[in-house]
């Protein structure tokens, strides 16, 4: 198909986030690691987890990207943004075509401030705030709370189809609520995506997002931007009405290029080729107009003949002609609306209190539901190095949450580490051969490691509750956490010393423990009778 090239910076655009987005997005919905062999680079390409990670490779390139190209990153790299557009799109077929975006003043003192907020935050350590408003991160938690079921449940789907005509091809997966506040804040953090997006297209890029604020103040000196032609420009405002960013005052011809994020609206749907996308410094000629530009520009409106103002004056009649049905097809689309986060609020209410606890075999039936333990120091996982070093890094993205295979790892609900990863041993526990969190986290909150390195890092120690092991209290013959034990950190010795006949109790050489969690995992009493008491900081046995 042929390409006009006034449309062609919009649909390589378009192009490159389309793929961008796909691969981000199966990240979290992939359960397998076959795609995190693939697409993983794309989480690391990501501004602020590679800030974070001091990566300084990606952050220079990311620099020099936005240096050369404009704020391209926000609309084809960032999968948020791109989220935005998908909406905006929406939008626009819902008015068939017709966008009514304005121009806006840049509000400084929100953007600022919010950066501002973002920065004390990261430099305080509180986690939970900067999880809030970084915008991978937020993208993350709504496609693992809120994508990722639906995926899951279609993948049952084919799993119990597959094995009806006994193929197994797909397997089942647990499809649970692995943090009630996280799922909430997900489903809230997507509701106000949607109105802000639907209303003012890339409104929570250019006042929010603490990401785009930081990369504007290099857009302003990119090499390559969005001008105006004024000789050719009618004042038409169709490239005022397409702007996403509201960014564009076609009545004194300028851009605002801190928030143009260089989306190529504008340039497609100029019909008089008054916008380019290219060099930013004018030539010559453009610089020699007589009088200057506003003079020039003043001229150049006075002898218009009245073709302009015609032009101008069909359009009001047409507005006004038709703002009846306009404000009926908005008042539908505000209906539509609401019923759409009724759905999802019902839909998130649901899932909650639809969810069902696994059910942990004893050996001869089911048995009760293990309980959460509370424990005086939470569990990070193995590469995370300590509490401190996961909280200055983590931006809650749930994408280890996500690709967690032994069900181990869930969003942490303390409110300075509230999204961030911790792991209780309800559904599993910490297999030493497993190394997945720390092979996908971008941000340095948890370092890659080695199996073998795994096997060595301490990250808790178990502790024995004798009030509650069942061969005290029923007088029969257990030892699940010595039988499980993958480091013999468990040996099972005489309650009664020197006494082999009495019930045999666990004893738990610290040494050797790596807090696991297979001891809990397995125990069959209830409350447990074995739990894992995390580290701080990690250690090295």
């Amino acid at each position: 198909m042929f390409v006009k090239p006034k449309d062609m910076l919009k649909k390589i655009r378009r192009t490159l986030a389309i793929v961008a987005f796909t691969m981000v997005t199966l990240l979290f919905l992939d359960f397998t690691g076959t795609v995190q062999t693939w697409f993983g680079w794309m989480a690391q390409v990501q501004f602020l987890p590679a800030v974070l990670a001091i990566n300084v490779g990606v952050i220079v390139a990311l620099c020099v990207l936005t240096l050369v190209f404009g704020r391209i990153y926000c609309s084809v790299i960032c999968p948020l943004g791109v989220t935005q557009d998908l909406i905006a799109w929406v939008r626009r077929r819902k008015k068939k075509g017709r966008n009514k975006y304005t121009y806006s003043k840049e509000k400084r003192w929100l953007r600022y401030g919010v950066l501002a907020v973002f920065i004390a935050a990261m430099i305080a350590g509180v986690g939970s705030l900067v999880a809030l408003l970084a915008p991978y991160s937020s993208f993350g938690r709504i496609c693992s709370n809120l994508l990722s079921p639906l995926y899951d449940w279609g993948n049952n789907l084919l799993a119990s189809i597959a094995a009806h005509y006994d193929s197994y091809a797909f397997y089942e997966v647990d499809v649970w609520v692995k943090s009630v506040p996280t799922l909430v804040i997900a489903s809230l953090t997507l509701a106000v995506l949607i109105v802000l997006a639907w209303r003012g297209g890339r409104t929570y890029c250019n006042t929010i997002c603490p990401v785009g604020t930081t990369l504007s103040f290099l857009a302003r000196f990119s090499l390559l931007k969005i001008r105006f032609d004024k000789e050719k420009c009618r004042n038409c405002s169709l490239c005022t009405k397409n702007c996403k960013a509201s960014c564009i005052d076609f009545k004194s011809h300028t851009v605002d290029y801190s928030r143009c994020v260089v989306c190529g609206n504008c340039v497609a749907q100029c019909k008089f080729g008054a916008l380019k996308y290219g060099w930013a410094f004018p030539t010559k000629s453009e610089t020699t107009l007589p009088g200057g530009g506003e003079k020039a520009f003043g001229k150049q409106r006075t002898t218009l003949t009245g073709e302009g103002e015609t032009v101008l004056e069909k359009q009001k009649t047409t507005m006004l002609g038709g703002k009846e049905k306009t404000m009926e097809k908005e008042d539908c689309v505000r209906k539509g609306r609401r019923a759409f986060l009724s759905v999802v609020g019902l839909g998130v209410v649901g899932a909650a209190l639809a969810q069902e606890k696994k059910k942990v075999d004893g050996g001869l039936a089911a048995v009760e539901d293990k309980e959460v333990v509370a424990r005086h120091t939470p569990l990070t996982p193995p590469g995370s190095l300590s509490a401190s070093n996961m909280a200055q890094h983590c931006t809650g993205c749930q994408l280890c949450v996500s690709t967690c295979p032994n069900g181990v790892l869930r969003p942490s609900e303390g409110l300075m580490t509230l999204m961030q990863p911790t792991m209780g041993y309800e559904r599993g526990y910490c297999r030493p051969e497993c190394t997945r969190c720390s092979q996908v986290c971008p941000a340095g909150a948890i370092l890659p490691i080695t199996k073998e390195e795994k096997t060595s890092i301490q990250i808790g120690h178990a502790v024995w509750v004798k009030k509650n092991c069942v061969a005290l209290t029923d007088g029969v013959s257990c030892g699940n956490c010595e039988r499980h034990c993958p480091t013999g950190a468990i040996q099972m010795i005489p309650s009664v010393k020197d006494d082999w006949d009495s019930p045999l109790i666990p004893a738990i050489n610290p040494d050797k423990c790596i807090g696991c969690g297979a001891c809990e995992h397995l125990c069959p009493a209830r409350p447990t009778a074995i739990y894992v008491e995390g580290h701080e900081v990690h250690e090295t046995r």
